[in-house]
């Protein structure tokens, strides 16, 4: 009997760091205006809307919100 696993590629998504994005969105032009307990608050000049962003330190943020944010900032 031989057991096949799927195999799946890591994204640059994957295990991000809270940190991460918040610096791939600093390099991308979005400037922070405050800060809301462990949410960082960024605007861009090009966009109408407010971007919130986990900010907790060495902690791991969830695959899909680093890929939701990341969208959401235009970086995807």
């Amino acid at each position: 009997m031989s057991i096949k696993f799927d195999t799946f590629a890591i994204t640059e998504t994957a295990l991000m760091k809270s940190s991460e994005p918040v610096r791939r969105i600093k390099a991308a032009g979005w400037i922070e205006i405050r800060q809301k307990g462990s949410h960082k608050i960024f605007v861009h000049k090009d966009y109408t809307y407010s971007l919130p962003v986990p900010a907790h330190g060495t902690r791991e943020v969830a695959t899909g919100t680093a890929k939701a944010i990341l969208k959401r900032a235009g970086l995807k």
